[in-house]
């Protein structure tokens, strides 16, 4: 079986170390809060530029912390793309805040910065850009537009972590640190996963890094107990798991490195597949592709490719199957028809395997499968 992800297989090398963490936090005792939480922090941010960093619980609480942070009230209007998980728009939904859909780009399936015009009112207070499956949405357009309005701009960084954009002044940015705050997830799937939950917050801003941390633990300042200046929530990264990333980040380069390769070959591999679209780059951003997400003609096509696959033993999934406004939990984010880019994409794309441990073989084989299934069906 070619899977989408083997993480016994990324975490075999790194055993001995991951077992000698869980050790040393053992032995310590130090669970919540302990000195591994405050070196992950420091040791990522260096990996990321020098940014801040916040851990916390897990990547929706993110969202949580950094509306509550910059200030968002109950009614106050944040603009997310219509195509993204719904944890962009849960976290929002839960503070009161009123959540606006605006459609996505259709070649990088990230926030349309025309589309965004097009909804914004008087009341919008943010925009979360979110970097799907692993390149920066057009931070370009969006920052300064977002500027001239006194928008905050709140980066979705779960699938792009070390990813990297170039502003047109030349300047290059590490994702989730261009806007006012950044928001990842460590979940385990993704490119640099933990061993159960965990989350952080990204930011340029020394000051406002402090805010955060004050909302992720209690509202209490740094130093302080029983003292709580804010409203904040619990919202903390196990010291283990800490310790645990501390073990696997500095693997998250190469392994950066090797999912780009990866991709490069199913590019080429695919290019006789008529009818799939590999992933559209943009110059302006890397890609670190958490996910290599082709796109097919039709629904039909595109799950008929599925069983294909799944025949030959082959993995494939699908990355949304439905647009946010088509969820039962939010009627009331727009009718169908409102996003045609976002609903022809929950109709069309198929995420493929791609991982750091997937072999060229094990490409070369997805390839021909996709391959023999467009000569036999869309031919």
């Amino acid at each position: 079986m070619i899977s989408l992800l083997d993480l016994p297989a990324q975490h075999a090398p790194l055993q001995p170390d991951l077992e000698a963490a869980v050790a040393r936090v053992l032995a310590d005792g130090a669970f919540i809060q302990g000195p591994d939480v405050a070196a992950f922090a420091a040791e990522l941010g260096a990996t990321l530029g020098g940014a801040h960093v916040v851990p916390c619980a897990n990547g929706t609480d993110a969202l949580t912390i950094a509306f509550l942070a910059l200030g968002l009230q109950p009614g106050d209007e944040v603009i997310v793309p219509a195509f993204t998980y719904v944890a962009t728009a849960e976290a929002a939904a839960l503070l009161g805040l009123r959540v606006v859909l605006a459609d996505v780009r259709p070649d990088t399936f990230n926030l349309d910065p025309a589309a965004v015009a097009t909804v914004a009112t008087s009341r919008t207070r943010a925009v979360v850009p979110v970097h799907l499956f692993g390149q920066c949405a057009d931070l370009g357009a969006l920052l300064p537009f977002a500027a001239r309005h006194g928008w905050h701009i709140i980066e979705d960084t779960a699938q792009a972590l070390g990813a990297q954009y170039t502003l047109p002044d030349g300047h290059t940015l590490f994702a989730g640190a261009a806007g006012s705050v950044g928001t990842t997830s460590f979940f385990p799937s993704k490119n640099l996963g933990g061993f159960g939950d965990g989350g952080a917050l990204l930011t340029a801003d020394a000051a406002l890094a402090a805010v955060l941390q004050e909302v992720a633990n209690h509202g209490q300042p740094a130093g302080t107990k029983y003292r709580h200046a804010r409203v904040g929530l619990n919202s903390r990264l196990d010291t283990l798991q800490a310790a645990l990333l501390r073990v696997k980040l500095p693997h998250l380069t190469a392994w950066t490195a090797r999912r780009q390769v990866l991709a490069a070959r199913y590019d080429a591999g695919l290019a006789a597949a008529h009818g799939v679209r590999p992933p559209t780059r943009d110059p302006r951003s890397t890609h670190v592709f958490h996910q290599y997400v082709v796109t097919l003609p039709t629904e039909a096509a595109r799950d008929g490719l599925r069983t294909f696959l799944a025949a030959r033993h082959i993995a494939s999934t699908v990355y949304y199957p439905l647009p946010l406004h088509a969820q039962p939990a939010y009627p009331g984010l727009g009718v169908l028809g409102a996003f045609p880019v976002s609903e022809a994409l929950c109709r069309t794309v198929l995420a493929l395997p791609i991982h750091p441990t997937l072999t060229d073989a094990q490409v070369d084989e997805v390839c021909a499968a996709v391959v023999d299934f467009c000569a036999d069906t869309l031919a």
